[in-house]
């Protein structure tokens, strides 16, 4: 029987990516927002959040029940940043390989050769992910954190940028199988859209009949080299020292917290100043505040923290329990 030769690792080192000047970052953002806005009506605030989160180099889980355009709001983003996009249904029977890809026998050479799975794209949408087993679960983990898939012992790296956004429903239970700690915390941030107000619902239907169909065109206003530099331009943006040392302090706080029996791991702290970096980057400035912190701290740190079980016991809502460890904390005058 012929057998392949050894199989060398890929080597595919991350593109160097030049940032965009903040005034030119600054606008591609808001052309980003706008045109995903035209699709997804009534939810600038959200979009804004996971914008950020995309633009920080995270990855986003979006927890609400159906039909309040998560997959939308994933499709149109990656349609305005010029981005690859695929999407992944979870169910009870997909298996790793079903979204890492395979080695399969190539009929032509009768070598093994690697078929890359959707995971290989630039936005990976992991619709209903907590529809899946852990085993399925835990193939998105090296992907989400080191950028690259291993198969056969060889290394395939994604492309740049790869960004994942996950939706859940937290109203059902029954097939469904809870993210673990380890997985939450590889997301930068977790949010909901909510339903919409009574005026933006009617003018989501008025758009409908005047469209005259379900699709809504997303014209792409850069490209994802573009998106990499805009990512690089958060690295400019100031953090003052205190507002490093503010930023320390709010995590503590949630490690003291009675009702909590687990606080926000470091890496929450990492992705705080991210999100207040791409905050500031969104409000027009080159220097983070402290209500970019505070407003950035729900959605970065409530899915990282465990409730005790008397609180768990109570369904005490852990993004509450986050706003209080908040509130407890001085904010620094700079």
């Amino acid at each position: 029987m012929n057998q392949s030769p050894p199989r060398e690792p890929s080597r595919v080192s991350e593109p160097h990516v030049a940032a965009l000047p903040f005034s030119e970052a600054a606008a591609v953002v808001e052309r980003i927002l706008d045109e995903v806005c035209r699709a997804v009506v009534g939810k600038r605030d959200v979009v804004r959040l996971i914008l950020s989160g995309l633009i920080s180099d995270g990855h986003v889980l979006l927890d609400d029940v159906p039909g309040v355009a998560k997959t939308l709001t994933a499709r149109s983003l990656a349609a305005a940043a010029g981005l690859d996009f695929s999407r992944v249904q979870f169910t009870p029977d997909v298996l790793p390989a079903d979204i890492t890809g395979a080695l399969v026998l190539d009929l032509s050479t009768h070598l093994p050769e690697f078929r890359p799975g959707p995971v290989f794209s630039n936005l990976l949408l992991a619709d209903e992910v907590n529809r899946a087993p852990a085993k399925t679960q835990a193939a998105l983990l090296e992907a989400m954190q080191e950028r690259q898939v291993t198969a056969d012992g060889a290394t395939h790296r994604l492309p740049h940028p790869f960004l994942v956004i996950a939706t859940q429903n937290p109203i059902e239970s029954e097939g469904t199988y809870p993210l673990p700690e380890a997985q939450l915390d590889r997301f930068l941030l977790r949010t909901t859209m909510g339903y919409p107000s009574e005026a933006d619902e009617v003018q989501l239907l008025a758009e409908r009949v005047e469209r005259g169909t379900d699709e809504v065109s997303v014209r792409a206003v850069c490209d994802a080299s573009t998106f990499a530099g805009l990512q690089r331009a958060l690295e400019n943006i100031h953090v003052d020292g205190r507002l490093l040392e503010y930023c320390v302090a709010l995590i503590r706080a949630t490690r003291s917290e009675p009702q909590l029996a687990v606080g926000s791991s470091p890496r929450g702290t990492l992705a705080l100043v991210k999100l207040s970096r791409a905050a500031a980057l969104l409000a027009g400035r080159e220097y983070v505040g402290p209500d970019d912190i505070r407003g950035m701290a729900v959605p970065a740190l409530a899915h990282r923290v465990v409730l005790g079980d008397e609180a768990w016991a109570r369904r005490v809502d852990p993004e509450d329990v986050v706003r209080r460890a908040v509130d407890r904390v001085p904010v620094p005058q700079t």
